[in-house]
């Protein structure tokens, strides 16, 4: 399992079995003693070739010799670092087509396709601290600020930053605004900017629209000793249908399922990977360790994972067949999972895998070793779901829905959860968060911050997408920067601050996340409180410290409002309506004084209260 030299046979055994989980140190191109051997695996192709900058692209030239089964290799002289090349494959149909290299680590800048020939490890890293001592566990606080790279700032003419200016651009920003991990939409090489980087032709290659794989390398090194975690986004689940890329790569189905039922995911024009081919395990995981290994990568989002579960995601009744034991499960997909996950945590403890799931499959985040897919996190698109329906209602009619609250405390401890406010929520007439708040102007700002107040104290680790922090009022596009022009008004800084205040109160307040996964840390005071839209409840640290937590989601005002708990004095750590943030409430320092067991306290409409028993 695993690590192999690069001359050693071994390597190619691992391959076929599945198991060899570096294979990009082998396959692809590798510059060594002055020449560079080129490696594909071509199983069905009837000849192969190298074209290239270094031999005019005359497929005559540099012919590859058959060395195994299904592998092509050949030495050539004289080729420098970034030349382009293409394998020229003649495929079991006997036709020739060009392919851009699988394993290749750079790419031509888009619209051209050919792939570089590059050496990694020039640039050094110097995170050793931080790779020593990262860990990112459920004890531990984790708000995650997701970004396209691409869309997050730009040039005033369009053009993007290059990797080192976003890394000092990012750092800077996430320092502030109290973030612990930023996590990037897929960085992979990808050949249109509006697919998002999700349809990828490049799963070795870091995209070139920034830099070189080095300046990415540089990226992380800067995030790493500022204190900042990567996470990145991982697409196993499918591959464009570029003809540059795996689609029908020798010829044959290769890197695709040859069963026409599980071949197309119809509703992205994609092609499926055959999971249970040995090769493609091979390919796939080695794809994700290569961001580990050589990007010191935190962490790995793994993007539609349901897709990947079910041989009857989005197709209809006659577009697929039950497995072996008569269900809809890819039991193929299922293997893969589990190895791809085991594989992760046995090399890389450190790092965290998180699943992008939306169904009811059970035991995503239990290790595999006790029977589960062995993800550390899943996103919780139930949480996510619920809660957004809920605040876009009038107030009048909340008391209808007041169970997409409380519904998700009845299964929140059943896997380790990211609550997340994604891209996926802010796009195609879904509005953004704050134009999905009800109300004027005032009460969607106001509508804002409760929100935030009531995400940061629920149980679950945190994200949020870029511009949600600043109040953007349009949806995001992917060919313009988030808008941050918002900051010349009043309203948005205020909520910056806001997020910025609320996100490092979070990371001083261990009562929010140390106890995440059970319900030691969580306990209602008041669920059933539908008829004013509030809800209390307490979070608890391992200390058995706890903080009080008051929700408002209505617009009315509560004088005198009854909480239950223990006898003392209180005081607000937190408040939502303060002035300071753009409310109406002049928040001091005096105590809430508790007899028998009822804190009377003033609610403003629209607002969330924290607060701590100081006696």
């Amino acid at each position: 399992m695993g690590y192999f030299h690069m001359k050693d046979n071994l390597g190619l055994f691992y391959f076929h079995q599945g198991t060899n989980y570096y294979a990009y140190k082998y396959l692809g191109s590798h510059i060594l003693d002055g020449k560079t051997v080129f490696r594909v695996w071509a199983p069905n192709a009837m000849k192969v070739s190298v074209i290239g900058d270094f031999n005019n692209w005359d497929r005559t030239k540099n012919p590859m010799n058959k060395i195994s089964v299904g592998v092509w290799e050949v030495e050539i002289e004289n080729v420098k670092e970034f030349d382009n090349y293409q394998f020229a494959i003649k495929g079991s149909n006997r036709r020739w087509k060009n392919k851009s290299d699988p394993y290749a680590y750079h790419f031509e800048c888009r619209p051209n396709v050919a792939s570089k020939v590059y050496s990694l490890g020039k640039y050094k890293f110097t995170d050793k601290k931080w790779m020593k001592n990262r860990y990112f566990g459920v004890n531990k606080p984790m708000n995650i600020y997701e970004l396209n790279l691409g869309s997050w700032r730009t040039y005033e003419d369009g053009n993007f930053f290059s990797y080192q200016k976003y890394a000092l651009e990012i750092v800077d920003y996430v320092k502030k605004m109290g973030y612990t991990h930023i996590e990037l939409m897929p960085i992979n090489e990808f050949p249109f900017d509006k697919s998002w980087g999700y349809q990828v032709t490049g799963f070795f290659g870091i995209t070139s629209r920034y830099g070189t794989p080095d300046d990415f390398r540089e990226f992380v090194d800067i995030c790493h000793n500022n204190g900042i975690g990567v996470i990145v986004d991982w697409v196993p689940g499918h591959f464009c249908k570029d003809s540059h890329g795996l689609i029908d790569f020798d010829g044959s189905f290769l890197y695709e399922n040859p069963d026409p039922t599980r071949r197309e995911q119809k509703g992205w024009g994609t092609r499926c990977f055959d999971y249970g081919r040995n090769e493609v395990q091979s390919f796939l995981v080695s794809s994700a360790l290569y961001l580990l290994e050589e990007y010191h990568i935190d962490g790995l989002r793994v993007d539609a994972v349901a897709s990947m579960l079910y041989l009857d995601y989005c197709r209809e009744p006659n577009e697929w067949h039950p497995n072996i034991e008569g269900t809809n499960i890819n039991l193929e997909a299922v293997a893969f999972l589990k190895k791809f996950n085991s594989a992760v945590h046995e090399y890389y403890p450190g790092v965290i895998t998180i699943a992008e799931e939306s169904t009811t499959y059970p035991n995503i985040t239990v290790k595999v070793s006790d029977g589960g897919l062995g993800f550390d996190y899943k996103w919780n698109m139930g949480w996510m779901n619920d809660t957004l329906s809920y605040i876009k209602t009038d107030p009048i009619y909340k008391r209808y829905d007041h169970n997409k609250i409380t519904f998700q405390l009845t299964y929140i401890f059943s896997e380790k959860f990211v609550l997340a406010l994604s891209h996926d929520e802010v796009v195609h007439g879904k509005l953004s968060l704050i134009n999905r708040m009800p109300g004027d102007y005032q009460q969607k700002f106001a509508g804002m911050r409760v929100y935030m107040m009531y995400m940061i104290s629920h149980p679950g680790k945190k994200l949020l997408f870029m511009g949600g922090e600043i109040g953007q009022f349009i949806e995001w596009r992917d060919d313009r920067e988030v808008d941050w022009l918002l900051l010349g008004y009043e309203p948005h800084q205020l909520l910056q601050k806001f997020n910025a205040d609320l996100n490092h109160f979070y990371l001083k307040h261990s009562e929010f996340y140390e106890r995440d996964d059970n319900w030691s840390g969580f306990e209602w005071i008041n669920a059933d409180d539908k008829d004013r839209n509030i809800f209390t409840y307490k979070r608890r640290n391992n200390l058995g410290k706890e903080i009080i937590v008051l929700l408002n989601f209505s617009f009315s005002s509560w004088n005198n409002y009854y909480v239950y708990v223990e006898d003392g004095e209180y005081e607000v750590l937190f408040h939502s309506d303060d002035v300071k943030y753009g409310g109406s409430t002049k928040v001091g320092k005096k105590t809430i004084k508790v007899i028998n067991g009822t804190m009377i306290i003033d609610v403003p409409p629209i607002s969330g209260i924290y607060l701590r028993k100081v006696k």
